[in-house]
């Protein structure tokens, strides 16, 4: 097979699936990798939101896109790109639960299970410069993460296609082979228990809201003290 030569061309972000299809199926490498930067976070998301784990989760989006790839000619445009990547990815992830508990089907997906949180990145959340700011939006952020980790895993994954990955509630079903009604169900219990865990977790930390010290506090004190004439002079 020919090398494929990484270029940068910042043009086939304009392209649509399908013409990405296109010239995935002519072997451009870099079709491949923008079909990936495209859908690489909802995937992600996905397949933590079944497994429960950050490394698993990235296995089983990278498995899901070898073997997307290496069936891309199958790929008949009848559903989405995105729709047809997830739905790989979704597999796989029931194929490792499966491989654990050689039960599980999709009815997984009716048996509450609680475990230990870990974190699920945001990468898209916006940070300021602020250390501040950043660290109280990495504890915003980390409080959230946990939050959605420790649901029960029927609302958890409908939770994370709905309102993170802003699925449609019909999609969310198929993919879940749910009901509507079952999906509008779930997200709402998932939100009522989401409201719940916030307030207990967010209580103690009102008192550190709005946070001024550390060089913005001393930055102010010494303006303050310079203008009424009580600061002493620099030296050097």
């Amino acid at each position: 097979m020919a090398r494929l030569e990484r270029r940068n061309d910042s043009a086939l972000d304009t392209l649509s699936d399908a013409e990405l299809v296109g010239r995935a199926l002519a072997r451009d490498g870099e079709a491949f990798r923008a079909i990936m930067q495209r859908h690489n976070r909802r995937l992600y998301r996905v397949a933590r939101s079944v497994v429960h784990d950050d490394s698993e989760a990235e296995d089983v989006v990278q498995e899901a896109y070898v073997l997307a790839f290496s069936n891309l000619a199958k790929f008949r445009a009848e559903a989405s790109l995105a729709t047809w990547l997830t739905r790989i990815t979704l597999n796989e992830a029931l194929g490792r639960l499966r491989r654990r508990r050689p039960t599980v089907e999709l009815s997984i997906l009716d048996s509450p299970r609680g475990e230990g949180a870990q974190v699920i990145p945001f990468p898209t959340m916006p940070m300021t410069e602020d250390p501040e700011r950043m660290t109280a939006q990495h504890e915003i952020r980390r409080l959230i993460e946990q939050a959605i980790d420790e649901l029960p895993e029927i609302f958890r994954v409908v939770f994370v296609m709905r309102a993170v990955e802003d699925m449609s509630i019909e999609e969310t079903a198929a993919f879940l082979n749910l009901r509507p009604e079952t999906v509008k169900t779930r997200l709402h219990r998932a939100r009522k228990l989401l409201r719940q865990a916030l307030d207990e977790r967010l209580a103690p930390a009102l008192n550190d809201v709005f946070p001024f010290a550390g060089s913005r506090c001393q930055q102010v004190t010494d303006a303050v003290l310079k203008r009424l004439g009580l600061l002493p002079p620099a030296t050097g």
